[in-house]
């Protein structure tokens, strides 16, 4: 996997961040005088990869920065301070681990093992050194973590319709005549996307549609953008597939042959047309028929659902009317057509060695993830009969900035009796409240496993440098904790590599060194399969206009029986006159990059992005401070006037760290932590607040 360059040699591995691309890298590995990988240089996409096409984000081409940050940990360190003060020793890794497994042992032993929460996401996307921290969980009946944070909603929408989680190959963008980007902003967070989009528009004329609340930097390169208002999706949906019936453009045959309830359906979105659409969306009755007549009469129309749309109290119901607009078309049926969220199970893994699932109790709780903030201040709702939390292993995530009402958050890390330990690789929001903190390695430093749910490849990502200081791996750890608490499974005793080459040979593929050899392994189906032509994932293999969400999520009776706008939204009122979008900023992936001089310097200060009609009606100038606030809190931020978005609509750029905010709350804490059915899921994109110019503001105009 080693190819020579001017500067150095180059390595491949592939980028083990939070986003759907999953780029192939070609990464410079700088040597010391014994030829060992001391450091990096440029980071670059493989152009060989079909997906990767040699496209990176910018933020990932810097990666140097990260590697090489004079702030990065590097030796074990113990609290000496109060709880948020980042005051800290150095200690040595042996004491580290002793005191985490004393503490870990001290509270199971006085509340039972599920006092214990090992909490983990997405920091590394890589099978082994993210989840593996399952296989301490199960082997020591901590408590289970339900995963909401990010997919939940995503997944419960997508199943209810089609039933299995994948679709037409995302390279088929390139193949399209239309391809809407539906609540996602790929040149920020997937920016693969574009690779594809630009092919089909170069080689085949198509138009690109963006569907967002507000003009990002995706729908800025739009040919059509639909700024409607935030959670107002199922009803543009249902406005379409109004249109397809009422002008003759459903494909009758292919929705008798392959759906559940075409006649219910029809008979449903009788009264559900542009005009009903149009007062609930924001949109005009005549933007809504041209993107209908536009999606229907282009056969080769292909959906890529992102994720922002979902992250509403009614984002399944939304996505599962997405994904019927090319059942009633029969879009489906067509090359470079249909729609795509995930091809995660295209995969197939195998990972009882990863998660050590052969160890699972499952009379053990699960506590959600979204819910850390209502778990560790003792709800009762979130506890059940089991005991409180009182210890904490935290791997890959930042909650005290990224989770939802960060108010009660921080309150819950504040606590005295709770021991936290934090892995870590910068002195994060989270890692201040620990009472130990453990220096990570990086994706170069350490051996890994990855899928990709935005594209179809297996990849590699091979230890290509030495940890600097102390580091240490995930795995290496887990190993370490297992040892001193008598942790039992063979995945203890197995290198990272090991694993993945067991992980891989049980779930039917090749393993590690015959991977290496080609670089990746492209795990695409077939265009039957991938265009569910031999069914979709349900039993009678027939797409669902009516969904059985019971059998989806606990909280399925407020689902809507077919596909409609739900009326579910925490929806602005006198009190609160503005609906909130915490949307990603592009120079971030969630709270990573923010340490990292480059992207700081992109993104400069928290933004609010203002209609310029709301601001003057407020008496905001561009660049004016304004207080953002609901009855969980309040937060002030720079305005920024923006026409792309409706009045009544504020976007605030995030995850920036608590710290850049004054008063040192980030934007989360205005964001409920209620989950969305029917599974749990977080509502970052739901909120109601109001905007007043702050206190200063308003004496500096009162001046003039």
């Amino acid at each position: 996997m080693a190819e020579s360059g001017a500067r150095g040699d180059f390595q491949g591995t592939t980028c083990p961040h939070d986003c759907p691309s999953t780029c192939a890298l070609e990464v410079e590995v700088r040597r010391d005088a014994g030829g060992v990988g001391r450091g990096i240089g440029t980071v670059r996409g493989a152009e060989a990869n079909s997906y990767t096409a040699g496209v990176i984000c910018a933020k990932v081409a810097r990666y140097a920065e990260r590697v090489h940050h004079p702030d990065r940990l590097l030796r074990p360190l113990l609290r000496t301070g109060p709880k948020g003060s980042g005051q800290f020793r150095e200690i040595g890794w042996e004491e580290a681990l002793d005191r985490v497994a004393e503490a870990f042992a001290e509270r199971t032993a006085r509340h039972g093992s599920e006092t214990v929460w090992p909490y983990y996401y997405a920091g590394t996307m890589g099978l082994v050194q993210r989840d593996g921290i399952h296989r301490l969980r199960h082997a020591l009946r901590y408590s289970g973590q339900l995963n909401t944070i990010c997919t939940a909603l995503c997944e419960a929408g997508w199943m209810a319709g089609t039933g299995r989680y994948a679709g037409p190959d995302p390279r088929e963008m390139a193949e399209a005549d239309l391809i809407v980007m539906w609540g996602g902003n790929p040149v920020a967070t997937q920016v693969n996307v574009m690779t594809h989009v630009s092919r089909a528009r170069k080689q085949r004329g198509a138009r690109f549609v963006v569907i967002d609340p507000y003009r990002t930097g995706t729908a800025a390169a739009a040919d059509l953008h639909l700024a409607l208002r935030p959670g107002t999706d199922g009803a543009l949906a249902c406005a379409v597939m109004h249109v397809a019936f009422r002008d003759g453009y459903a494909d009758r045959d292919y929705i008798l042959r392959a759906s559940d309830a075409p006649d219910d359906l029809e008979a449903h979105l009788a009264t559900r047309g542009p005009a009903w659409a149009s007062a609930i969306t924001g949109l005009s009755v005549a933007e809504i028929e041209g993107f209908a007549r536009l999606y229907c009469e282009t056969e080769r129309a292909y959906i890529r659902c992102g994720y922002g749309f979902s992250r509403s109290r009614n984002g399944a119901a939304a996505l599962h009317a997405v994904t019927c607009l090319p059942t009633v078309t029969g879009k489906w049926r067509h090359r470079g057509g249909g729609a795509f969220w995930s091809n995660r199970a295209i995969y197939h893994w195998d990972k009882t060695l990863i998660e050590g699932l052969d160890a699972r109790d499952p009379s053990i709780r699960v506590l959600d993830q979204s819910r850390i903030g209502a778990v560790l201040t003792g709800d009762r709702r979130d506890l059940g009969d089991g005991p409180p939390v009182t210890a904490l292993l935290i791997q890959n995530t930042n909650p005290v900035v990224v989770a939802p009402a960060s108010g009660k958050v921080r309150r819950g890390f504040a606590r005295e009796d709770l021991f936290t330990c934090v892995h870590e690789q910068f002195m994060t929001d989270t890692a201040q409240y620990a009472d130990v903190v453990l220096p990570a390695t990086m994706f170069v430093e350490h051996d890994d496993l990855y899928q990709s749910g935005g594209h179809s490849h297996i990849q590699l990502g091979p230890k290509i440098v030495e940890p600097p200081g102390e580091c240490r791996s995930n795995h290496e750890v887990l190993q370490g904790l297992a040892r001193r608490l008598g942790a039992e499974h063979r995945g203890f005793s197995m290198t990272a590599r090991e694993i993945a080459d067991a992980t891989l040979r049980a779930s039917g593929w090749p393993g590690w060194e015959e991977i290496a050899a080609g670089r990746w392994l492209d795990a695409q189906p077939d265009f039957a399969t991938a265009h569910f032509e031999t069914g979709f994932g349900h039993a009678d293999g027939k797409f669902r206009f009516a969904p059985d969400w019971a059998a989806i999520g606990p909280d399925h009776a407020r689902m809507p029986r077919l596909p409609d706008h739900m009326e579910a939204v925490d929806a602005a009122d006198g009190e609160h006159p503005f609906r909130m979008v915490t949307a990603p900023a592009r120079q971030f992936l969630n709270t990573t990059f923010t340490e990292t001089p480059g992207a700081r310097r992109r993104e400069v200060r928290p933004t609010a992005l203002l209609h310029p009609r709301d601001a003057a009606r407020l008496g905001v100038p561009e660049g004016g401070r304004v207080r953002l606030g609901n009855a969980r809190g309040e937060v002030v931020v720079t305005a920024r006037l923006a026409e792309g978005q409706q009045e009544g609509v504020v976007i605030v750029e995030s995850v920036w760290p608590n710290g850049d905010f004054e008063g040192g709350m980030g934007i989360n804490l205005l964001v409920s932590d209620d989950p969305g059915p029917p599974k749990g899921g977080a509502v970052f994109h739901d909120t109601a607040v109001w905007v007043r110019p702050a206190a200063a503001e308003v004496e500096r105009l009162a001046a003039e």
